[in-house]
């Protein structure tokens, strides 16, 4: 049985607190790859009208930066007022419904095609939970992988994290009943019992299959599950059709790499002295402001107060989208430096060099929480001198050598990653050939993780892999 299954996969519909509209807003942006924010910036001029983008040369506004930064602190009386007023209205401004609906489109826009982890927490923000498990099922997207599996037993995480075992099991079974069914689990095969639970299928024939022998699935070793089983083989055989029905690969639908446009949200270069330092790709990304026209404006109308506080309104949330921009390209800044502080073998020589480094470990260095983290790099890439990365890649545990170096479980996948490629296909290492090269290395790794791990890489079984020349 799955991890978190058995603590139930239904959602509470008690009201509860939330996160507040104007934070999950910020969150948004964080979240959000250099291709979306760019859409949902120009978003946003669109639908707020004190918002402008600023041309790379503007020959109408010669406004000295001194005095814009003047006028931009002068808002904040026009911020307080609007604060009283949200207050004394209990957070609920009056707007049309058009106007609601134009502001939700804003705030939940995603550019498509979602990632996995973009559509998952999409989900997550309209599911009635409190902050704290929000935050922890954050977290735990984070570390979910393409095909839609965590990357690390939860107890691992458990211990890497802020939250307790308990916590983040309850996280891990309201991600379970998240769309597409079969994720948040470790394996192929709990992710299938998973997705046979909830078709209501748990105590059937099927699930006796996979929990026992999924091995001799793949094989088509019918004849031996039926001896085991004590069932017909004409029942085995229906079995094994309902069970090709399954998804093995939930987070195919979403993966990240067959888009043609995907690209960094942050590069490694080098400077004249030849140290590496972190650059943010936005360079082309809409620069907004508060319209002067607007400032203005807002001073004038004294005598009508339903047109000053619309403006009042507007100012206040195109400030809110400005400092979250600044926030989130702030933030990626932090990670990508620490990223280069931590990994310098990896910037070197590779992915096998790649040491073990947690969110958690990044987010106490810049002084954020590792959810925080978690949301930065979900679904970005970092271009570094050994080609284009997703930020997560980075983020794993890992093993000490016997020499005494560390290195990180991406490290050790691309360690068995060649050691596949460079065999002779006409006789294929198997998992404890590949455990005693890893091991010749100095890495000390189970038979079993190798599996999990040759799994992940999609690679198939030695037997699969011979190839008769």
């Amino acid at each position: 049985m799955p991890p978190g299954i058995q603590h139930g996969l239904h959602q509470g519909l008690a009201q509860q607190q939330t996160l507040s509209p104007q934070m999950r807003q910020s969150l948004n942006i964080l979240q959000a790859n250099t291709m979306e924010l760019t859409q949902l910036l120009r978003q946003a001029t669109e639908l707020n009208p004190t918002l402008e983008i600023i041309d790379d040369v503007d020959p109408i506004d010669d406004t000295p930066e001194k005095d814009a930064e003047v006028d931009y602190e002068n808002l904040s009386e026009f911020d307080d007022t609007w604060r009283e007023d949200q207050i004394l209205m209990h957070g609920n401004p009056q707007h049309s419904k058009d106007d609601e609906e134009r502001r939700e489109f804003l705030y939940n826009s995603i550019v498509a095609p979602q990632t996995l982890q973009q559509h998952l927490l999409d989900q997550l923000n309209h599911a009635a939970v409190d902050d704290d498990k929000y935050m922890a099922a954050e977290y735990l997207i984070g570390c979910i992988n393409d095909s839609g599996f965590l990357d690390d037993p939860i107890e691992t995480l458990a211990q890497r994290s802020s939250w307790t075992l308990k916590h983040l099991r309850s996280a891990q079974s309201l991600l379970q009943g998240f769309d597409p069914a079969g994720i948040a689990v470790e394996n192929l095969t709990e992710s299938l019992l998973l997705q046979l639970q909830l078709q209501g299928r748990g105590g059937s024939l099927e699930t006796r299959i996979i929990d026992a022998h999924l091995d001799d699935l793949a094989r088509h070793r019918f004849a031996e599950i039926t001896r085991t089983l004590g069932v017909s083989m004409e029942a085995v055989v229906e079995a094994a059709d309902r069970i090709a029905q399954l998804n093995p690969d939930p987070g195919a639908a979403f993966d990240a790499t067959s888009n043609p446009h995907v690209s960094a949200d942050l590069e490694i270069k080098k400077d004249l002295n030849g140290d590496y330092y972190a650059h943010l790709t936005g360079d082309h990304l809409p620069k907004i402001r508060i319209s002067n026209h607007y400032k203005d404006l807002l001073t004038k109308l004294t005598s009508d107060p339903k047109a000053r506080k619309y403006l009042q309104e507007n100012i206040h949330t195109g400030r809110q989208i400005m400092n979250a921009v600044s926030q989130r390209q702030e933030t990626l800044l932090k990670i990508g430096t620490e990223i280069i502080n931590r990994q310098p073998d990896f910037l070197q020589h590779g992915k096998s060099k790649l040491r073990p480094m947690t969110m958690h470990d990044v987010a106490e260095i810049i002084g954020v929480h590792a959810a925080t983290v978690s949301r930065a790099v979900s679904a970005k890439y970092i271009l570094t001198p050994h080609g284009l990365m997703e930020f997560r890649a980075f983020f794993s545990s890992g093993y000490t050598t016997q020499e005494g170096t560390e290195i990180s479980n991406t490290g050790v996948r691309e360690a068995i990653q060649q050691i596949v490629a460079a065999e002779n296909t006409a006789k294929p290492f198997s998992d404890t050939a590949i455990e005693k090269q890893l091991k010749a290395k100095g890495i000390k790794v189970a038979r079993r993780t190798i599996a999990k791990y040759r799994d992940q890489l999609g690679i198939l079984p030695s037997h699969l892999r011979k190839r008769h020349i």
